[in-house]
Formats: structure tokens, sequence, C-alpha cells
């Protein structure tokens, strides 16, 4: 009887601790649950935060009260208060209602000061426990979902008729932005241990914020990303991709991103230190995210930073030349006149770094399509199609090959001299037949005889028409018409067209 009691003692101890352990676990769990809460309802984070930044950032971070100063702990203390001001600043708070928790939002934005200078002295040291809170505390503050897009346009992006929208909460992502940047550009960061918290899924989230209204968070984002890159030489494969599905999205899918020119901007320094010769994987992206960038409505807002990366590559290996005309050719507005400025100014810029051999392969519909601008009744599109001529090294490619461009833009030419309704551009039409004059006048002399030529073969053939419709009407007007199945026939009057053709 007594071995029986004494048996079932332990049974019951060890019960009541797995209950009280399992109660203290809930009881964290929940805590923390409450915690990130806060964070405007963010499910991506909360996953996150519980299967990337592990439970021992808490550790420890209680011993110091996080409301001190960092002059007021001794320098034992201070890398504990750096810890437990992060977790502190987890709490994430809603800036809809400005009066709202002004006293936590003040104090909460006071900490993150205290954090960045504390970093910015140089005192701070990052232990796998601080990597791990201050990439938690960014992940909790920067990650959330934006709402939806309601603007009218369908382009996406800001328009110069649009004002930027500007984010409520920007007192407190701005510095949490400043001490993310201090964080990955910190010298004696351990790479090898930051990059287990600085990961692809935290990569991936960082990106999808330059989607931001606001110009002010895509600019911090464009700097901290080009830090990243810089410095987690192993993630580097990764963010090349990551962008790259990105561009796709934007091109083939929804034509609305507002972050492409900031992402263009990081790659434009990114291919500059592309290693020579060009890896295939860098020539795919010229070809299948760059080149069709050119296609979207919206290339206006970031053609600057689209054709600095296209020139990038031109610089690295010229004979991407022909692949880039090629690819605007293809792409080339047909009814957009500033789509079509936009162009001619990046192909004058190609074509100052084409070589003799890589303009051959392009020059026959290059020049076709220039013939066609030069026609544009836009005046801008025909004046800067013929500014091509003042170009010393786009002339230099003329001449050389005036054999085969000059009978490709003489019809164009003209043309403009005989109708073209802008006298401006009729004065540069004049201007670039005498260049060819002087350049070879018996060729000038041989395409005007060629044009002729055309023209007659062209009105001979108007009239053979004419003539053909002639008798045709004419056989009709006597074709017989009967009527159920009897001999009667009669004639019938053709009926006079009114309508003016």
């Amino acid at each position: 009887m007594i071995k029986q009691i004494l048996s079932k003692l332990p049974r019951k101890s060890s019960k009541s601790d797995t209950l009280a352990s399992a109660g203290s676990d809930s009881n964290n769990h929940t805590n923390l649950g409450s915690s990130i809460q806060c964070s405007n309802g963010l499910n991506v984070v909360r996953r996150m935060s519980s299967a990337v930044f592990p439970s021992m950032v808490a550790a420890g971070a209680e011993a110091v009260e996080p409301h001190l100063s960092f002059k007021d702990v001794p320098n034992t203390e201070k890398q504990k208060l750096f810890v437990s001001k992060l977790n502190l600043c987890c709490v994430v708070y809603h800036f809809n209602d400005p009066d709202k928790d002004q006293a936590e939002k003040d104090s909460k934005r006071q900490a993150l000061i205290e954090l960045v200078d504390f970093v910015a002295s140089g005192s701070a040291k990052f232990s796998e426990a601080a990597i791990a809170a201050t990439c938690k505390m960014c992940a909790v503050n920067l990650f959330r979902d934006f709402p939806p897009k309601y603007r009218s346009n369908s382009t996406g992006g800001e328009t110069e008729d649009e004002e930027p929208m500007f984010d409520p909460a920007w007192s407190h992502l701005q510095v949490v932005y400043d001490l993310l940047l201090r964080f990955v550009s910190y010298s004696s960061l351990d790479v090898k241990v930051a990059k287990k918290y600085v990961d692809h899924s935290f990569i991936l989230r960082l990106l999808e914020l330059f989607d931001s209204e606001d110009p002010r968070e895509r600019d911090c984002l464009k700097t901290i990303l080009h830090r990243i890159y810089g410095k987690f030489m192993v993630h580097r494969p990764f963010v090349r991709k990551a962008v790259s599905n990105i561009i796709y999205r934007f091109v083939f899918e929804t034509e609305r991103h507002n972050g492409i020119a900031e992402l263009l901007e990081i790659f434009g320094s990114v291919i500059s230190g592309f290693a020579l010769p060009l890896k295939e994987e860098h020539k795919m992206f010229l070809s299948r995210a760059l080149i069709p960038l050119h296609k979207p409505k919206s290339v206006g807002i970031y053609h600057q930073q689209l054709t600095y990366c296209v020139v990038q590559f031109i610089e690295k290996d010229p004979k991407l030349a022909s692949v880039v005309i090629k690819g605007l050719l293809k792409y080339w507005p047909v009814t957009n006149s500033q789509k079509e400025l936009m162009f001619l100014s990046e192909l004058e810029e190609i074509l100052e770094m084409t070589s003799t051999v890589e303009f051959q392969k392009i020059m026959v519909p290059l020049f076709r399509r220039v013939g066609c601008c030069l026609n544009s009744s836009h005046f801008q599109v025909a004046e800067r199609a013929h500014f091509l001529w003042n170009n010393e090294h786009v002339f230099n490619h003329i001449t050389q090959n005036r054999q085969v461009i000059m009978p490709l833009v003489f019809p164009a030419l003209e043309r403009n001299t005989r109708n073209h309704w802008n006298q401006a551009v009729l004065n540069l039409t004049l201007n670039v037949r005498k260049m060819f004059c002087e350049m070879d006048e018996e060729l000038v002399l041989a395409c005007q005889s060629k044009l002729e030529e055309e023209d007659s073969k062209s009105s001979m053939a108007a009239e053979k028409r004419r003539l053909t419709w002639e008798r045709l009407e004419t056989a009709a007007s006597f074709q017989p018409v009967g009527g159920g199945g009897g001999n009667i026939s009669f004639l019938v009057n053709p009926a006079t067209c009114s309508v003016t053709c």
C-alpha cells in the first residue's frame, strides 16, 4: 500500500511541473503575440518573427530597464540596454489618428533616435543576439502591406500631374531606416552571422517595399539595398533574380509599380561592376528585363535610369549595341509621340557607342524607321529625327554606308519638301538634302531618278486601276436582271455616289 502511494507521488509532481511549464510557455507566446498584434495586423511579419528570429532575442533583455539612457548605465550593461531598447521598439502604433497614443509614440521615437546615435558612435557590438533583435525590430516596423492603389491612372507610378503620397508614420519609419542603413554599413558587422537574419525572405520583403508611394521611403530603400548587395556577396544572385521577377511582373502583367526607377538606379552601378567577359546571366537580364521595359506606357518615369543601364551594358560589351537597337525597333511606339522622342534620344546615345560592324547589322531596318520619323506629322518627332545628321559619329556612319542608307531615306526627304506643313521641318529637310548632295551628288541624282521612275509606275498603276473599275461599272450597268425565272431583261442605271473620297 505504501509502495503504491510512493509510486504515485513523482507522477503527480512531474505532471504539475509540466503544466506549469506549459502555462509559462503559453504566457510567453501570448505576450509575444500581443506585442506583434500592434503591428497593423502583419501576418507575414508574425510568421517571419517566429521562424527567422529565435526566442533568444528576449534573453537578457529584461536585465536592463529599456527606458534608461545609455549615459546612465555602465559600459558593461550598454549592449543589454541596446537589445532591450530594440525589443521595446517592436511595438507598432497607428498614425491614422495623430492624437492617439501620442506620449507612447514620442517615447518610441526617442528610443529609436538613441539607438541610432549609439550605433553611430561606434560603441555598438553586434553580437548574434543584437543582430537578431535589430532585424526583428526592422521587420516588425517596416514590413507591412500597402493599401490598394486607387489612383485614376492605370500605368502606376507618379506622374507630373499627381502629388506624391507621404506615409503618416514617416516620423518613426525614417529613424528605423536610418538604423537599418547604419546596421548594414557597420564596419565590424560579422556578415557570416548577419546573413542568417538578413536572408532571402528578409530581402524579398525589403524589395516589396519599393512599391511604396512615398518617394522618401523609396530613396532610403535604394541606399539600403545597394549596401546589402555590396556587403552580402552571397545574396547577389538572389537579388538580381528577385529584381528581374519584379520587372517581369511589371512589364508583362500589371504595368503598375512605383519603384522601377529606384531599382534601375541601383542596377546602373551594379552593371558597371560586372566582370568581363559578361556572363550569360547578365546578357539575359539585358534582353529579357531591360529591353522589354521600353514597352510600358509609363516608360517616361524611369527612362533616364533605363538608358543609363543600357549604356553601361554597351560600354561593357560593344557587340550588344545591335541587340539593343533591335529591341528598340521591336517596341518602337506608333501613336505615342512623346515616347517616340525618348526613343530617338536613346537611339542617338547608343549610336555614338556603336562600332561600324554592329551598325551595318541593323542599318537597314533602323533607317527605314528613321525615314518614317522624318515624315512624322508631329513636328518635334520630325525635327528630332533630322537632328541625327548633326551628330558627328552618326554622320560618319551614314557617310560610310551611304549607298545603302540614302535610298532608304531619300523618298522621305522628297515627300517633306513637297508637302510637310511645318516650315522648321522643311528647312531641316533641305539642309539634310544639301548634305547628301555634298556627300555624293551622283548618288542623289540616281536616287531622284529612281524615285521619279517609281512615282511614274505608281501613277500608271493608279490609272490602270481606275480604268479597270470603270469597265467593271460599265459591265455591271448592262447586266440583265431576271425575275421569277422569266426571260425579261432590262438595263439598270448605275447609282450616282455623292460621297467624296
